[in-house]
């Protein structure tokens, strides 16, 4: 009777897991290019989209064109990211509609300096970051080792080193082979960010501001980093920081809800309320039904009243 209660259990979960691995479908599109910085198509890059609201996603590649698609999706927040073995990483947000024509997404990769792709040297890649996708963060690791060992040059291996220490949380082990790639490439922001997030796991939040620091806020054009970055100051009370980073955030990408709302926030936090109305209410223009936005529009009443009193303190 045992084995057969575990046998429909079994059934069960499998059954739970394939109806929530669907929770992103929807009546929404998207189409993409990803070109290299000449302006090349590139073909087999991985697109992993991933639906917030749905907590689930898919990945699809792209064909000999560079394009992409992603058909019958739901709406609301995803989070795209893009990778190729020999291109540095992207990650970006965008809000999808359900009704209307959603803009085309065109994205460029930037080549990994150092880096000569070989087949053999892909397939090492390809094996190792399996295994790391799979949690075997040991047997990443040693497969990353071997391929800095038959290729010493191709330094950036060593971010995907620092990552596998990460996961395994010898934090000390990651910001020393994080410190290898910024040896060859000092502004290397995942490197940067790696050691920054690495202290802040070890407690010591000094040592992850001075690094956050180090990363040029003019060299970022990645949406979610300076989100990441702005967040980071925004919680350890550096509101000046955290602003900087939120405004060029939702200058670049506008329609970044998130950054809005903390954009928004950091406002409110520095007693800046006519920006923080006017920032707010450029998120319901984009967002009108949500449970956030019904906080936005109650923020928005505490602010306007905030703002007749202090407009009175002022006239005293």
């Amino acid at each position: 009777m045992k084995k057969k209660g575990i046998v429909y259990l079994l059934v069960f979960v499998f059954l739970v897991t394939l109806s929530f691995s669907q929770a992103y479908r929807g009546r929404g599109r998207l189409v993409g290019h990803v070109y290299d910085e000449q302006g090349n198509p590139i073909e087999g890059v991985e697109v992993k989209l991933y639906s917030v609201r749905a907590d689930s996603g898919f990945t699809v590649k792209t064909d000999k064109k560079g394009e992409w698609k992603a058909l019958w999706i739901r709406g609301g927040t995803w989070y795209i990211d893009f990778y190729k073995i020999g291109y540095e990483p992207k990650k970006i947000t965008v809000e999808v509609k359900e009704i209307g024509r959603n803009p085309e997404i065109d994205i460029k990769l930037k080549k990994i300096k150092g880096l000569v792709i070989t087949p053999e040297l892909e397939k090492a890649l390809e094996d190792g970051n399996k295994l790391f996708k799979e949690g075997k963060y040991q047997e990443a690791l040693e497969a990353y080792k071997k391929i800095l060992e038959h290729n010493p040059d191709a330094y950036i291996i060593y971010l995907n080193v620092g990552n596998c220490y990460f996961q395994m949380e010898q934090y000390d082990k990651a910001i020393e082979a994080y410190k290898k790639v910024l040896e060859k490439n000092p502004d290397y922001v995942p490197a940067l960010m790696g050691i920054g997030n690495a202290y802040l796991n070890l407690g010591n939040q000094d040592e992850a501001m001075k690094w956050y620091g180090k990363i040029d806020i003019n060299k970022i054009d990645d949406p979610v980093v300076l989100y990441n970055i702005g967040t980071i100051y925004y919680n350890n009370g550096k509101y000046d920081l955290a602003l900087q980073h939120y405004k060029k955030c939702v200058e670049i990408k506008p329609d970044y809800l998130d950054g809005l709302y903390q954009l928004g926030l950091t406002y409110m936090a520095i007693m800046k309320f006519q920006e923080a109305i006017d920032t707010f209410n450029k998120y319901l223009e984009m967002d009108k039904d949500s449970q956030r936005a019904q906080t936005v529009r109650e923020s928005i009443k505490y602010l306007e009243e905030a703002l007749k009193e202090q407009k009175g303190v002022k006239k005293k």
